[in-house]
């Protein structure tokens, strides 16, 4: 009896320290790659059902079995959850979240309530034949994995996070157009962790940054920008604070600046004044990189403003007919700048801005 009564109370406890150390893990995660992490949970989801279907088969690994489904099932429970909230927010255009989430919910119930008649059907076609039932569960789970495949692939969400701002800037660094949120989107990997190794780490503590006044001089030099950027090319990695002054926009110009940084270290078209400076970088000593971080500062005075909002018009231009080759930016190009997908942790910085240099 005690036996008997240990597996569940192991599974059940699998699943908890699961879930826990989940939503600790990739809580913040869940947000910015709602559409990845839907399609994890619906895949992991099958596995978990797998599982179960396999352990009376393998009876001696049958607790450990049955323990891995149960933790596959509270993960699949903290990231679905999450991702439809996440989701449910993105279609509620009129602001009727709960009629979404209302009207969702039925739509899962009919679905759910399909598959209970369907099963009553072919319940005496498969009770006598194990590998047709087994045959029958690869086969729907298949359907249901490319279905779920086709749905998240179908969502065009027009705010950015790190993959949709990663292609939008590429596209337009080499071609000097920016991205429609429909295109962007049928861009975007789908599969968490297929992407290049560039960590980009937003709202990070002070002191990841400088442990001197000296490096803090550096840091600030040469911008009047709310934050600071600091740029390690060995490990690829950028962190950036933020002051308390940072909004969507500076945030938006801090991951760009960032993403900019991880360019000159790929192959492929730059504007002529990156392509300098990736010559630079990949001739020059690593310890200059704050150089290269403070003239990239000076290259995105020029280059962010119409990224985001297009090449500025004169008064007698807006009022004509745009020209043919009229690039729009981010704003006129369908993208919600005013939020962002971004990771971006809670810590902020305060410092006096550099003063703004004459120019005579």
């Amino acid at each position: 009896m005690e036996v008997v009564a240990r597996v569940p109370l192991s599974s059940d406890a699998t699943g908890m320290l699961g879930r826990i150390i989940f939503a600790w893990w990739k809580g913040s995660k869940l947000d910015c790659n709602a559409k990845q992490w839907r399609l994890f949970a619906d895949i992991l989801n099958d596995v978990a059902m797998f599982l179960e279907i396999m352990a009376p088969i393998y009876p001696v690994c049958f607790t450990m079995t049955i323990c891995t489904s149960n933790l596959a099932k509270c993960i699949v429970s903290v990231a679905g959850g999450a991702t439809r909230a996440a989701l449910t927010m993105h279609q509620a255009r009129r602001n009727n979240m709960a009629d979404v989430s209302a009207k969702d919910s039925s739509q899962e119930t009919m679905v759910n309530l399909a598959g209970l008649l369907a099963s009553l059907l072919m319940l005496p076609l498969v009770s006598s034949c194990p590998s047709f039932s087994l045959g029958c569960f690869f086969l729907l789970t298949s359907l249901h994995i490319y279905a779920n495949y086709r749905a998240v692939r179908a969502l065009v969400i027009e705010t950015l996070n790190e993959h949709r701002l990663w292609l939008v800037l590429k596209h337009f660094l080499q071609r000097g157009e920016v991205l429609s949120p429909t295109s962007a989107n049928q861009m975007e990997p789908l599969w968490t962790g297929l992407w290049p190794s560039l960590s980009l780490s937003l709202g990070v503590p002070l002191h990841r940054l400088t442990t001197s006044v000296f490096e803090f001089q550096q840091l600030v030099e040469g911008h009047q920008e709310p934050y600071l950027l600091r740029w390690d090319q060995s490990q690829n990695q950028v962190q950036v604070v933020l002051s308390q002054m940072a909004g969507p926009e500076t945030i938006l110009r801090a991951a760009t600046h960032g993403l900019v940084l991880g360019a000159l270290q790929e192959n492929g078209p730059l504007p002529a004044e990156l392509e300098e400076l990736r010559t630079r970088v990949q001739a020059g000593p690593e310890k200059e990189s704050w150089v290269i971080v403070r003239e990239t500062h000076q290259v995105l005075d020029k280059l962010f403003p119409k990224f985001l909002k297009g090449p500025a018009l004169s008064a007698s231009r807006q009022s004509q007919q745009l020209p043919h080759d009229f690039s729009p930016g981010l704003q006129d190009a369908g993208w919600k700048t005013e939020k962002y997908q971004l990771e971006v942790d809670e810590w902020r910085a305060t410092w006096l801005l550099s003063p703004a240099k004459k120019v005579l």
